[in-house]
């Protein structure tokens, strides 16, 4: 079958090097794709924000799966405009614009875990009218404060603040000032669970589901998680910590009733759930949903999946998934991504990529890379993971940093700590 991958990261470029192993597929498209993923499939130059040209494209080359990678075409409504269009016969992974809410809306997520006892941290919702309100709650809680934009920021769009009247401050600049535009014309506050954080993924065919490798990321730019919020320095699967009872717990408390929730309401949902997670005291909690694979879990987690993700997407799409049984890797698998210079704050592009054809024992998974004048080159804040097995953790990780450091570019830059607090 002829297979369609929407984005253009290192998510999509895991996913697609998985994909490319199947033999049930005939023809992988990336749209747009990037110099890594044009090593495993065909790139398609294509705005993916024209909904009507891919379409087009889905027609006009028989593709019959269309997996959609990041957040925005989904919570947009990508699957609602392809299912909806004459003529397609398709499967499409990732859920429509109703359940791409349990995302792209910070405010309807926690509602819908409050309707199902889905344990997760206790919040109000304020808008730039019950400001006032907003600063009473604050009040009434302990610090740190964690301030969360309602609508989608682009991993920016949360703050955990210490001070009080920092946070009062904040919270004006997000709903008076915009601070992020339109995502912050409501702001969702919360108590601050302390504990260690990780993640869950499930992929559903609306009733049924799989649990995929768990895995854990590192947010911060600087070594001990200090610094600035990123889209993720690195991560490690499996996750020493998540042993079978607290799976069980997860499962039983979060994953069933988050999907039987979804069934319950009436929420058509074929796709990917992330679960983001916190254990506290041993006991798991919701930090937030995702409707799509995270990144850079997904450079671990591919990794490790055994079964053919290809058989599983065919079996979401015919809600035939409680046939199908997941096997892992039982190795660990690590990732290190290097990042440009200043990143997340501003950074050059376009900085000559040397030395990848050096790198031994890795799976080198391209983010923010271009080809410019023939030659690869950076175009992205983080640019490439460097995902590598061992027997255990600090062995995968010894074969990521050796990957790391066998190839240049100007102002490079990444986290020597990937793995540090397990």
């Amino acid at each position: 079958m002829n297979i369609l991958v929407i984005g253009s990261g290192g998510r999509e470029h895991a996913i697609s090097w998985k994909i490319s192993q199947s033999s049930m597929c005939d023809k992988l498209f990336i749209a747009p794709g990037n110099p890594g993923t044009a090593q495993v499939g065909e790139n398609v130059p294509m705005d993916v924000s024209d909904f009507a040209v891919v379409a087009d494209f889905i027609r006009s080359n028989s593709v019959e799966i269309v997996l959609v990678g990041p957040e925005d075409p989904l919570v947009n409504g990508i699957h609602d405009y392809l299912i909806d269009t004459e003529g397609l016969d398709i499967t499409v992974i990732g859920p429509r614009k109703e359940g791409a809410q349990l995302e792209g809306s910070k405010d309807f997520s926690k509602q819908f875990m409050m309707r199902h006892d889905i344990p997760t941290a206790k919040y109000q919702t304020f808008t730039s009218d019950d400001i006032e309100k907003g600063y009473a709650f604050l009040e009434s809680l302990e610090a740190p404060y964690v301030l969360k934009a309602d609508g989608l920021a682009a991993g920016k769009g949360v703050l955990i603040l210490n001070d009080l009247q920092e946070a009062k401050d904040e919270l004006r600049s997000m709903l008076v000032d915009a601070k992020f535009g339109n995502a912050s014309a409501q702001v969702v506050i919360e108590e601050f669970l302390s504990g260690i954080e990780f993640s869950v993924f499930a992929l559903t065919d609306g009733k049924d589901y799989v649990i995929l490798p768990e895995a854990k990321d590192y947010k911060r730019i600087g070594e001990g998680d200090t610094g600035l919020n990123t889209g993720g320095m690195g991560a490690v699967s499996p996750v020493p910590f998540v042993d079978d009872v607290m799976m069980e717990k997860v499962v039983s408390r979060i994953v069933e009733p988050t999907i039987t929730g979804l069934a319950k309401e009436k929420i058509p949902y074929v796709g990917f759930v992330f679960f983001g997670l916190i254990s506290v005291n041993g006991e798991p909690f919701v930090i937030e949903y995702n409707c799509r694979m995270g990144d850079p879990e997904t450079e671990v987690v591919m990794p490790r999946l055994k079964s053919d993700l290809v058989s599983l997407l065919k079996a979401a799409g015919n809600g035939t998934l409680s046939k199908e049984v997941v096997e892992f890797d039982d190795r660990s698998a690590t990732t290190v991504m290097v990042v440009s210079g200043g990143y997340p704050e501003s950074y050059q592009k376009g900085c000559a990529i040397s030395g990848l054809e050096n790198v031994e024992n890795c799976l080198v998974f391209h983010a923010g890379t271009t080809m410019q004048d023939g030659k690869l080159v950076t175009s992205g804040g983080r640019v490439m993971a460097f995902t590598a097995y061992g027997s255990d953790k600090k062995k995968a990780l010894e074969q990521s940093y050796e990957g790391v450091k066998r190839i240049c570019f100007d102002n490079i830059n990444y986290r020597k700590d990937i793995g540090f607090d397990l």
